[in-house]
């Protein structure tokens, strides 16, 4: 009988199909991801007369925002990415701005896929940088909002 042992969820990358540039390593890795979650919303309808008696009927999924960190990098196709948007959203009509497939991978210990997430639609609403702190010796890390239509896990 063979022995199960969960994956780590140290061991990920993050892939930006579509995105100019955004398919080097450096650009791949991430040191946290959050918001790959999905609740299907209910609606109650009560059946009359009887207080009882409560249908709970699903209407909709509803996915979170995407969050992604990692520390500050310098020249980086996401940020173009970001600021195509950003010019796009204010009507500048240089920029061709596209929303991106995103493609989260955990690897296992020989750098396999063990699962994939396929996250559909992307685009970016907040990219924010950690607090400078002379009194800190941290690393700066840029985090990245994104909203998305769904996502599949692929396996």
């Amino acid at each position: 009988m063979a022995t199960y042992y969960p994956p780590a969820g140290f061991h990920f990358k993050v892939e930006f199909v579509g995105v100019s540039g955004a398919d080097s390593d450096t650009e791949q890795r991430f040191q946290e991801v959050s918001g790959l979650s999905v609740e299907i919303e209910t609606e109650e309808l009560r059946e009359g007369g009887e207080n009882r008696f409560v249908y709970k009927l699903p209407k909709r999924a509803k996915y979170p925002n995407l969050v992604l960190k990692r520390g500050l990098l310098k020249g980086t196709a996401l940020l173009a990415w970001f600021k195509s948007a950003q010019n796009t959203y204010f009507m500048v009509p240089i920029y061709d701005f596209k929303p991106a497939d995103i493609m989260i991978t955990l690897l296992d210990e020989a750098d396999q896929p063990y699962a994939i997430w396929n996250v559909v639609q992307a685009y970016p609403l907040k990219w924010s940088t950690s607090d400078f702190k002379s009194t800190d010796n941290s690393v700066v890390v840029e985090t990245i909002e994104l909203a998305y239509q769904y996502f599949e896990r692929k396996m």
